[in-house]
C-alpha cells in the first residue's frame, strides 16, 4: 500500500482536481456539496461558515427576504438553489460555477491557495500544514 500523497507544494490547478475528485465521491446527488461539507464539518464548511447574519446577506439576493423562515429552512432553499444552478450549468460541483453565476460565495476563488491545501490535507487525514 503506497502513501497518500501530501499536497504540500502542490500548485492551485492540483489543489483544487484532487479536492474536486475527493468532494465529488461524497456527492450523493441529492444534497448539495455546501450542504454535505456544512453536515459533516469538512472542505470549507459549506453553509455553516458563515453567522446568521452573513448568511442572509449572501443569499438574500437568491432567496429573498424572510422574517418566518429558520435558519435550517433558508438552508433548504440555498442547498436546492445550488443543486439547480449545478444542472442547469452542467457542472459536477457548484464551486466550479462561473463567478457572476454564484450566489453566495465565490467557488474555488473563495480560498487563498494555502486554505486549499490544508483543505486538501484535512480530507486525506494529515492535518493542516506545518
Amino acid at each position: 500500500m503506497s502513501a497518500v500523497p501530501t499536497p504540500a507544494g502542490w500548485a492551485r490547478a492540483e489543489a483544487i482536481a484532487c479536492l474536486r475528485n475527493r468532494l465529488i465521491g461524497l456527492a450523493d446527488g441529492e444534497h448539495s456539496i455546501c450542504k454535505l461539507a456544512a453536515d459533516r464539518g469538512i472542505f470549507c464548511r459549506g453553509f455553516r461558515r458563515w453567522n446568521d447574519r452573513e448568511f442572509h446577506d449572501r443569499f438574500k439576493g437568491t432567496l429573498g427576504i424572510s422574517t418566518h423562515l429558520t435558519r435550517s429552512q433558508m438552508e433548504e432553499l440555498a442547498d436546492l438553489w445550488q443543486l439547480t444552478e449545478q444542472l442547469n450549468q452542467g457542472l459536477t460541483l457548484i464551486c466550479d460555477a462561473p463567478a457572476a453565476d454564484r450566489a453566495a460565495c465565490r467557488g474555488w476563488d473563495e480560498f487563498t491557495d494555502t486554505e486549499l491545501q490544508d483543505f486538501d490535507c484535512e480530507m486525506i487525514g494529515q492535518g493542516r500544514l506545518p
